[in-house]
């Protein structure tokens, strides 16, 4: 409105005031379903973005224990090897044992009892790495999982609201209640998700 009174209207002036007066008339079903929408919409997509951010993070976590998982398998693939180095100079040492006069074969008999020991305590630590390992990796694909999970949420979610948009859009009250029942799959798939189901 300008100061000499002349009153130009918006576009979404008609609206505004259709709406009032139809308030004042006791249309109160389309600005109803209007604000229930609205609320809806806000706290869907509030718990969107929660789902959304435990994904990422159950993502993250999967992609570090992988990472360990492969750090502890590299490193039981190292006392492998060294296993592998203790057993060839046992051969040799045996070999040797063999094929050497008398007097000397106690003393490759000797070596070949600590590459024998030697060995076993290789094993140990091997084998417990290897375990470490395989546990790490056992987190990680539980992490997997529940990244998808949250994912799913999120995305039934995301759908939503979009249910959401269409209602409003098309004023039509089933679409609502659509979108009602896709949100509260949503939020069950989340709750799912929070209990590594």
């Amino acid at each position: 409105m300008s100061s000499d009174g002349f009153h130009v209207h918006g576009p979404h002036d008609h609206e505004l005031e259709h709406a009032v007066h139809g308030e004042a008339h006791g249309d109160h079903g389309g600005t109803g379903m209007i604000n229930q929408i609205a609320m809806v919409t806000a706290i869907i997509a509030t718990i969107g973005a929660l789902f959304s951010y435990m994904g990422g993070a159950t993502q993250a976590n999967a992609g570090l224990y992988k990472n360990n998982a492969a750090i502890k398998k590299t490193e039981a693939s190292n006392q492998w090897n060294y296993f592998q180095a203790k057993s060839t100079k046992q051969s040799l040492a045996e070999l040797s044992r063999d094929i050497a006069p008398a007097d000397k074969r106690e003393l490759y008999q000797s070596k070949v009892d600590r590459y024998e020991k030697e060995k076993l305590d290789i094993k140990v630590v091997a084998d417990k790495l290897e375990a470490e390992a395989a546990q790490w990796d056992k987190r990680s694909d539980e992490q997997m999982h529940q990244h998808h999970r949250w994912a799913q949420a999120t995305t039934v979610l995301q759908v939503a609201i979009a249910m959401a948009a269409i209602a409003l859009l098309t004023k039509k009250k089933w679409l609502e209640y659509v979108m009602f029942g896709v949100a509260g799959i949503g939020l069950v798939i989340g709750v799912l998700a929070s209990l590594h189901m």
